[in-house]
């Protein structure tokens, strides 16, 4: 290789990178610890954008269908983005005061019923325990033993919160710095959100002008795709998951109280929020109302399981593919494997972002392969087409039986030899 200009850049770069990766394998701890102050600096910047990315599907519905649909309103007009911005802020607002107005005094009541229902379902656990291992004396002994002096439990928990008192009353400092700070960064992420998505069009362009200057095109033409189908994938799966849930908590709040069940508003609400968690969600949610029932009437926590099972299958079956449909275009197993990494990796929220992030990534992958296997001219019967043991059989001896009369001919040339 000739040792001229271009050559010896190349040559330099190659060094400094390998620099920088033995670097980079050797003092790992570095460069966590840099990610991780990076990843604190930008955090309300982030924040910022999700809250920008969740207001925008209501506020792109407000704007298209409301004040240019219904409205009819001129797309020059400027106070049509703010407009449409203010009323999206206000319906999610009106949906979390709602909520808080129903929830919270329902699940004051409800704790309030539980101090009262816990020391009477243990003494009933107790007769009930009692009736049916009378026969054996034994048991019944132990049974009996087993005693819960609810005053002296109560006593002993408020003396506990007394003797932290102090110390709570030391940490009150430390506590309002960090609820101060926390009012700090969301309110600078609320402030950026704004201004995303009052000036999205100009930082798009902006965006688009960057890339376009400083990389190929083609390649930028290719990213600015991937990014339009990752923001459609998770806008659908988005609305998709939230229209889901709110019909699963109706269901289940009109189904509980039409049979004059207990808790028919806590555990709908708790149904919905919960039925946000792809796969595992409704089940946690059910997990607490059969103890919510269990507390009042172990019948009436068999009947809600019963409601459970049927309420999920009606809404997984019916319900789920007309609301939420191929939004994801995600298989199932792969949704399963994407919940189960994302739970491990991010908790509840990385069970929400991995499913769009694997739907992309299946997407990319199948478009791949489909020109991958075009350049290759390889026909669709190769891996759509099923054959039998008997096919496979049949083929093997074909080709045993072509390999045998070859070495024959062989031979018969050899001994004409």
């Amino acid at each position: 290789m000739e040792l001229n200009k271009d050559n010896m850049k190349k040559i330099m770069l190659l060094i400094l990178y390998t620099i920088v990766i033995l670097a980079l394998a050797f003092r790992m701890e570095y460069v966590f610890g840099f990610l991780r102050g990076g990843l604190r600096l930008m955090f309300p910047f982030l924040l910022g954008a999700a809250i920008a990315f969740i207001l925008n599907v209501p506020m792109r519905f407000i704007e298209k269908n409301i004040l240019g649909g219904l409205l009819r309103m001129k797309e020059t007009s400027r106070a049509k983005r703010p407009l449409s911005l203010l009323l999206a802020i206000l319906f999610v607002l009106v949906i979390v005061a709602v909520v808080s107005l129903v929830v919270i005094p329902e699940l004051t009541g409800t704790l309030l019923g539980l101090k009262r229902l816990v020391p009477a379902f243990f003494e009933n656990m107790q007769i009930q325990a009692e009736a049916m291992f009378a026969r054996y004396p034994e048991i019944v002994e132990f049974i009996n033993s087993i005693e819960i002096d609810w005053k002296t439990l109560m006593e002993e928990t408020a003396s506990f919160i007394t003797s932290g008192a102090g110390n709570l009353l030391s940490s009150t400092v430390t506590a309002a710095v960090s609820i101060a700070s926390g009012l700090t960064t969301f309110s600078i992420s609320f402030i950026f959100s704004l201004y995303i998505l009052l000036q999205k069009e100009t930082l798009s362009r902006q965006f688009k002008q960057l890339c376009y200057a400083y990389f190929p095109e083609s390649a930028v033409d290719k990213g600015l795709g991937v990014l339009r189908m990752t923001e459609r994938i998770f806008s659908k799966f988005l609305t998709g998951q939230c229209t889901e849930a709110v019909i699963l908590g109706t269901m289940f709040f009109v189904t509980l109280t039409i049979l004059r069940l207990p808790f028919a508003l806590l555990i709908g609400v708790l149904i919905a929020f919960t039925a946000l968690i792809p796969i595992f969600g409704a089940f946690i949610g059910c997990a607490v109302g059969i103890f919510l029932m269990l507390m009042v009437s172990p019948v009436q926590a068999i009947w809600f399981t019963i409601i459970f099972l049927v309420l999920q299958q009606i809404e997984g079956n019916l319900i789920y593919p007309h609301v939420v449909g191929s939004s994801v275009g995600l298989p199932s197993i792969w949704v399963l494997v994407a919940v189960s990494l994302g739970g491990s990796m991010m908790g509840i929220v990385g069970m929400l972002i991995f499913i769009p992030l694997c739907s992309v990534g299946y997407t990319l992958l199948k478009e791949d392969v489909g020109i991958q296997l075009a350049g290759r001219n390889v026909k669709a019967d190769k891996y759509l087409k099923r054959f039998s043991e008997r096919e496979a059989g049949a083929k093997m001896s074909g080709s045993g039986k072509k390999a045998e009369k070859t070495e024959n001919k062989k031979e018969k040339e050899t001994e004409k030899d």
